[in-house]
């Protein structure tokens, strides 16, 4: 992972020290080619974050409307949130997809639970010059990404809505299209969440990720569900 550059200068000194004894080192510069992509992105800040007090460059989360799923490119994404720290490659529905990737962490902040670090992660992927696929994930208080796992039994393919998962969950964090999602013309919200507690040597963490499907006429037509940890 690039870091902001107090955060390198003061890391490079401990980082030969620490390697050997600290079990996510060989996350920090880590691709991951899953749905579990933007979580180590954030296990690698936050134990980052928790040797040196702080990892990455904050930013802020663009507002709705302005980069758009399906129509953006990535000419446009650098130009509102700046050159991406960390990119990378994964394969998607037989499609290479490419990433483009933000993460910030404090280690010595309030997350949005108690004992939890803040850290928030924007990763964009794209295709042929297109964006596919955003997801936000925070556990900062401000802008946390948390949602009630616990309605997406509720959510039934060939039946629930668009309008109905937006009712169960409320807004979503992600969205994406093909080859994002498995079907050409469908779309998906993505509704994501992550956290850690601990310290650099005994972290404890928590991840879950939804991503739910809609056929043009909005209803849903696939299901994706992961669980992690205790909460």
């Amino acid at each position: 992972m690039r870091l902001g550059a107090s955060c390198e200068a003061e890391l490079s000194g401990r980082r030969h020290q620490q390697q050997s004894r600290h079990p996510l080192n060989g996350l920090l510069y880590q691709d991951c080619l899953s749905m579990k992509t933007t979580f180590r992105l954030i296990i690698a800040a936050l134990a980052t974050s928790l040797l040196v007090g702080c990892a990455g460059t904050n930013f802020k989360r663009p507002d709705p409307g302005v980069l758009e799923v399906g129509k953006s490119t990535v000419a446009q994404v650098n130009q509102v949130m700046g050159p991406a720290p960390q990119t990378g490659e994964l394969m998607k529905n037989g499609e290479k997809l490419k990433s483009l990737r933000y993460v910030y962490a404090e280690g010595a902040g309030a997350g949005k639970y108690p004992g939890v670090v803040p850290a928030r992660a924007m990763v964009y992927l794209t295709h042929n010059d297109l964006l596919v696929a955003e997801e936000f994930v925070s556990s900062f208080p401000n802008d946390a990404t948390d949602f009630d796992d616990s309605k997406v039994s509720a959510i039934v393919k060939g039946k629930t809505t668009r309008s109905e998962v937006a009712s169960l969950l409320g807004a979503p964090n992600g969205k994406g299209v093909y080859p994002f999602v498995k079907t050409k013309g469908d779309a998906a919200v993505i509704y994501s969440y992550a956290h850690a507690k601990g310290n650099a040597f005994n972290m404890k963490f928590y991840n879950k990720a939804l991503v739910v499907s809609f056929d043009a006429n909005g209803i849903v037509t696939d299901v994706e569900y992961i669980s992690n940890g205790e909460k």
